[in-house]
């Protein structure tokens, strides 16, 4: 039985590359590094290509179909308010997506300037139906989730008190932070 192999998909002129981002922008939304990304895979290679993909990006931006600034607009508040992440979370995605990093910092700036991030850390808890550690493994859990969750270690720290957790639990996450070979 023959393997199945991917086909080679024939490189995109101008028109086609400008159809095939229309369609992949129609799915979601996307930042003009990831959309160039994908262009390149589309192009064909050397100049031509690289001139039609600027053309296609062109046109797109005309159109209003490529905006970097609504992006991490849009980006920012939906990762606050649906996921409750933190600041620190969002800014490390936006730069994953090829943003620049003024427009990040000026994004979040607009964007949590105001948040109280102990709130929003509590409200990611009760997203994510965290209870409150018994042990200093969960302790430990809560606080890598709240870390991934892109919220300070002042904030982590504070929660954890006001949880009354106990203090061994807390200095024994302290020492895990200090030991050879972490930072």
């Amino acid at each position: 039985m023959p393997l199945n192999r991917a086909k080679t998909k024939e490189p995109l002129g101008e028109a086609g590359l400008y159809d095939y981002a229309v369609k992949a922008l129609g799915r979601r939304m996307r930042t003009e590094a990831e959309l160039r990304r994908l262009l390149y895979a589309r192009a064909e290679p050397g100049p031509r290509g690289e001139a039609a993909i600027r053309a296609v990006v062109a046109q797109l931006k005309e159109n209003h179909y490529l905006d970097d600034q609504s992006y991490a607009e849009t980006y920012a508040r939906l990762r606050q308010e649906n996921e409750k992440f933190g600041v620190r979370r969002v800014r490390q995605d936006l730069r994953q997506k090829g943003l620049r990093s003024d427009l990040v910092e000026k994004t979040l700036e607009a964007s949590y300037g105001q948040t109280n991030e102990e709130a929003l850390a509590r409200a990611h808890l009760e997203r994510k139906r965290i209870k409150k550690p018994e042990n200093e493994k969960e302790t430990a859990r809560v606080m890598r989730r709240l870390v991934a969750a892109g919220f300070s270690t002042g904030v982590i720290y504070k929660i954890l008190r006001q949880w009354n957790v106990p203090e061994e639990s807390l200095a024994a996450l302290e020492n895990l932070g200090e030991a050879p070979g972490q930072e």
